[in-house]
């Protein structure tokens, strides 16, 4: 599998919105943290209140809001607090909220910890909500903020009101900083679709035709009839047909136009491209279309791979094809650039997180002649392992390309999916292999690193050489990594090979031989790397695997070949 970083995002809502200065100090608290991307600060006068967005790994992240949490409390006094907003703390809530590469109930467990060291630092009380909650009532936010700032002297004396962590007497540090509610909840976007009407009463009826909470049910079956109500006095509701969507119709001066403006609370039940599709077809049930979607603010990258995807299978294409172009597939699907320009490097979190120093100096964003005079320039690195793992990654490529070909042959429409779901393994084991391609350079570095260690005292020779063997140790297992990655791509070849377009089998062969000599050439790294370790159980035992792959490697390629020449 293709490795995938580990992102999480941050809201924290602090009760200051009018005081830019104050502001200031809690976003730079934040930003002190490295690996930490502050992506929007947004104050509110009349509600007096903060609203911050930040992302970035998961420790960082926690780092970064525990910092936040701290300033805030020193800065910010409830006693003096008015808004029009409810609220119970200096930090009112601190969401956690999965990316990519980590679930909900992980950062849950990472709430839970935050929100245990803020009670134990910084002695505020915390409760915890949604996913990270201990009870099912305290999932609800507004059970743990009930009665708001003003109740907390009576809800931390009262059994069964006291707060998750930090129980404790309300005192003059408790009115100063207040409670802090630290939650873990899904990833919402919030997205317009652009209808080709300026009726707002139409939008609204496409709106509540597709919202989870639907529209009331009333008397005759009329639009204009009395709602109907139940026993209890409640509006009795005809669901809309999206789960976890909220949205409404509104017209737009700007624009001339009626949205149907949604908010999706969890898109791992109702994805963008579900309700992309759902809105359209409501609307065409009322004569209207939808000409294009606005995504407010940002989005996980998932999203617009998942709709990518889903809009080729709807067209019986291969979804094994680079990135980038499924991300244009998805624009183009949506009409995500039908208002104004959609640019995914300004919308998409992992793009922003990622350093544009770092992406520059990447060998896999070299062009071809530059990998090659780069390799070829007197510096021991990049070396072979790098160039093994490129060899390995265009292995895997070539066996995609055998397997997009056929997916795409005239005839063969029926297999198309068959291919596909070669050329998606395909695409994820390349992947894995670019990756491989700069961290065969970084372990050198590490080594060369260590080796710079100073060595004047005792302490620093050992410290020196534990260093060097630990770099070591990793420069060995990396090309191992690679032997292991390259070795998945004689499957893809060899399929192809047999089944795939005839026209295409020399390029399935050249494959297996990329794919051969990507699994030889690490190997060899893993040898002479291995030479330089102490542990030599643990080098015996790297080597031993290294000699397997290689003989696997050597029967696979055998195979293939004798395969593709049969059918030249």
């Amino acid at each position: 599998m293709a490795i995938q970083k580990q992102i999480i995002e941050c809201v924290p809502n602090f009760s200051e919105g009018r005081n830019l200065a104050v502001i200031k100090q809690i976003t730079d608290a934040i930003e002190s943290v490295k690996g930490v991307k502050l992506l929007d600060v947004d104050p509110g006068e009349a509600t007096n209140r903060t609203v911050v967005t930040f992302v970035g790994e998961p420790a960082d992240v926690v780092e970064a809001a525990f910092r936040g949490v701290q300033k805030a409390s020193q800065l910010i006094d409830m006693r003096q607090h008015h808004g029009a907003h409810p609220r119970m703390g200096a930090t009112d809530v601190c969401p956690l909220i999965p990316v990519s590469g980590i679930t909900l109930e992980e950062c849950a467990a990472l709430a839970r910890k935050l929100a245990e060291r803020i009670a134990n630092e910084t002695r505020i009380p915390c409760y915890c909500y949604e996913a990270a909650a201990f009870t099912e009532p305290r999932k609800n936010l507004a059970v743990c903020r009930e009665g708001e700032y003003e109740a907390l002297a009576e809800k931390l004396s009262t059994p069964g009101k006291e707060p998750d962590f930090g129980a404790r007497a309300f005192d003059e540090d408790v009115a100063r900083t207040g409670c802090t509610a630290v939650g873990a909840r899904d990833f919402l976007i919030a997205v317009n679709y652009n209808l080709n009407t300026t009726s707002t009463r139409r939008a609204n009826a496409i709106a509540f035709d597709v919202r989870e909470k639907g529209r009331p049910q009333r008397e005759g079956g009329s639009p204009v009839g009395k709602p109907m109500k139940d026993e209890n006095g409640n509006t009795i509701m005809i669901p809309g047909t999206l789960k976890s969507t909220k949205a409404i119709g509104w017209f737009i001066d700007e624009y001339g136009i009626a949205q149907v403006s949604m908010n999706i609370t969890n898109i791992n039940v109702t994805p963008l491209h579900v309700a992309f599709d759902e809105v359209c077809r409501c609307a065409q049930n009322r004569g209207i279309r939808v000409t294009g979607t606005e995504i407010v603010g940002l989005i996980p990258k998932r999203t617009l791979i998942e709709a990518g995807k889903y809009f080729l299978e709807k067209q019986n294409r291969s979804v094994g094809i680079p990135e980038n172009d499924i991300i244009d597939i998805a624009i183009h699907s949506m009409g995500l650039s039908d208002l104004k320009p959609f640019n995914p490097r300004e919308k998409v979190i992992e793009f922003l997180l990622e350093d544009a120093q770092e992406a520059k100096n990447k060998l896999v964003d070299l062009t071809v002649k530059g990998f090659a005079e780069e390799t070829s320039r007197e510096s021991p690195a990049p070396g072979g392992g790098t160039i093994s793992a490129y060899m390995g990654a265009l292995g895997a490529a070539l066996g995609t390309m055998v397997a997009n070909l056929s997916s795409h042959k005239a005839g063969w429409d029926a297999r198309w999916n068959e291919f596909s779901q070669w050329a998606d393994k395909g695409q994820e084991l390349m992947t894995e292999l670019l990756h491989l391609v700069d961290e065969d350079t970084e372990a050198f570095n590490r080594i060369m690193e260590a080796f710079g260690l100073p060595k004047k005292t005792d302490e620093d020779k050992a410290a020196r050489s534990a260093a060097i063997q630990a770099a070591t140790l990793y420069a060995t297992q990396v090309p191992l990594h690679t032997m292991q990655a390259s070795f998945k791509a004689f499957e893809i070849c060899k399929a192809m090979a047999q089944e795939g377009n005839p026209n295409s089998v020399s390029d399935a062969g050249v494959g297996a031989l990329a794919a051969r000599a990507a699994v030889l050439g690490a190997g060899l790294n893993v040898k002479i790397n291995a030479a330089s370790l102490k542990d030599r159980e643990t080098a015996d035992k790297l080597i031993g695997e290294a000699d397997e792959l290689i003989k696997k490697a050597n029967d696979e390629e055998k195979e293939i070949m004798a395969i593709v020449e049969s059918k030249l």
